[in-house]
C-alpha cells in the first residue's frame, strides 16, 4: 500500500513528518474507521485534512507523554481516538479500549481486528473496568468536564497512576468548576501540552495531566 497523495498533502500543510510505514498503518485505520462510519456515525471528521489538523495532532502531543512499558486505557473510545493511533505510534505500550455502547465497542473489535493490532476493546463503562484491571495511565478525548471525570475516577485510584485529559478551549473553565466543587480536593492537575487547534492559532488545545496528591503520585510533581 502506498500514501493517499491527500493523506501526505495533509500532513505536509500541517508541518507533520511521520514515518512512512508508521503513516500508511495510521491511513489503514482511518480508512477502515471511515468505512464504519457509514453505519455507525463515529467522526465527523472525514477529511484527510480534519483528521490530521484535528486528531492525529492530539495523538502526536499526548504519545510523548506516556513511558515505554506503560498499560494505557482509552476510556470513552468512542471511534478508537487517540487509543488506536497511540498504538500504533508508541508500539512500546500496552494500549487497550473501552466503549460503554456496544454498538461502537463492536465496531472497534472488529477495527483492530482487521487492523492486527494487539489491542483490547473492552464493552464496558470504564468505572466498571477498574474494578477488575490496572492501569499506568487512562487518556480520554471529549468525555465529560474535569469534574465529572474526576467523580467517574473517584473511588478508583488505587487501580491507575494519572489522568491525561485532552482538551480544548473550554478547559479553564472546567478546571474553575472542578475546584469549586471539590471535585480536585486531594488531586493534583498540570497542563503538560498546550498546541493550537488546526489551522486557528489563536485556539488552544491542552492535555492535563491529573494525579492524586501526596506520596503516592510523588514521581508526576
Amino acid at each position: 500500500m502506498s500514501l493517499d497523495p491527500e493523506f501526505a498533502a495533509a500532513l505536509a500543510k500541517h508541518s507533520m513528518e511521520i514515518d512512512e510505514s508508521i503513516a500508511i498503518r495510521l491511513q489503514q485505520f482511518v480508512q477502515v474507521m471511515w468505512r464504519w462510519n457509514e453505519q455507525l456515525n463515529l467522526t465527523r471528521h472525514t477529511t484527510w485534512d480534519l483528521f490530521v489538523g484535528r486528531d492525529l495532532r492530539d495523538c502526536l502531543q499526548l504519545a510523548p507523554l506516556l513511558e515505554a512499558g506503560e498499560e494505557v486505557l482509552d476510556l470513552g473510545s468512542g471511534n478508537g481516538i487517540p487509543g488506536i493511533p497511540l498504538s500504533i505510534l508508541r508500539a512500546d505500550i500496552e494500549v487497550s479500549l473501552a466503549e460503554s455502547v456496544a454498538k461502537r465497542a463492536g465496531a472497534l473489535g472488529e477495527i483492530v481486528g482487521e487492523l492486527g493490532l494487539p489491542v483490547p476493546v473492552y464493552g464496558a463503562r470504564g468505572e466498571d473496568l477498574l474494578e477488575d484491571f490496572r492501569f499506568s495511565t487512562i487518556v480520554s478525548r471529549a468525555v465529560g468536564s474535569i469534574s465529572k471525570f474526576c467523580r467517574w475516577v473517584e473511588p478508583h485510584w488505587s487501580s491507575v497512576d494519572r489522568l491525561l485529559l485532552i482538551k480544548g478551549p473550554k478547559w479553564v473553565e472546567e478546571r474553575a468548576e472542578a475546584r469549586h466543587i471539590g471535585s480536585l480536593a486531594n488531586l493534583q492537575l498540570r497542563r503538560v501540552a498546550t498546541y493550537p487547534l488546526g489551522d486557528d492559532e489563536s485556539s488552544e488545545g491542552v492535555i492535563l495531566q491529573i494525579w492524586p496528591a501526596g506520596p503516592r503520585g510523588a514521581r508526576f510533581a
